[in-house]
């Protein structure tokens, strides 16, 4: 971790990444014992440490921000993909016209398209099964369906996240 720790606006990331991780410790965790706090600082500690071994400062950087501005469009597509989902279970009307597509990205391979993927994932009937250089195949429910406007519209309100002319892999 020394090599990471003397990058610049290392000391800044390891600080807010530990926050994140104690922050989530003291929302999962929910009593705020002093006991429990001192578990959850360790944790955090931990996986501070974890992130920085498989995610070093500077390979990937995002506003934080704008991703927090991704909050409630990831909430929405999560509960339409649900309802989605749950329509198509419970009435045997609905059309099932399942069949993969290959979506062609701009995102390189590596951690920016692999969380790309996951937030993808909750499009309405869709799920990122395959990925090659240039694209990533997607198993639908309804290949009649506007997948591939759907995935770019996600694709550019995602990248728009991330800081322009850095790594993202």
């Amino acid at each position: 971790m020394s090599e990471t720790a003397s990058r610049p606006g290392a000391p800044r990331t390891i600080a807010v990444r530990a926050a994140l991780y104690f922050g989530l410790w003291i929302v999962v965790d929910a009593s705020a014992k002093p006991g429990n706090l001192v578990v959850g600082a360790l944790a955090a500690a931990g996986a501070t440490w974890l992130s920085l071994r498989l995610l070093p400062v500077g390979t990937g950087q995002v506003r934080m921000l704008a991703l927090l501005g991704l909050l409630p469009r990831f909430l929405w597509q999560s509960l339409r993909a649900g309802i989605d989902v749950a329509r198509r279970a419970f009435s045997p009307r609905m059309p099932m016209r399942t069949g993969f597509i290959d979506y062609p990205t701009e995102l390189p391979r590596g951690s920016a398209r692999n969380a790309f993927e996951l937030i993808s994932s909750l499009l309405p009937g869709s799920v990122p099964t395959h990925e090659t250089e240039a694209s990533i195949e997607y198993h639908c429910l309804d290949t009649t369906q506007p997948v591939i406007e759907q995935l770019q519209t996600e694709e550019r309100a995602y990248a728009g996240a991330l800081k322009p002319g850095r790594p993202h892999g």
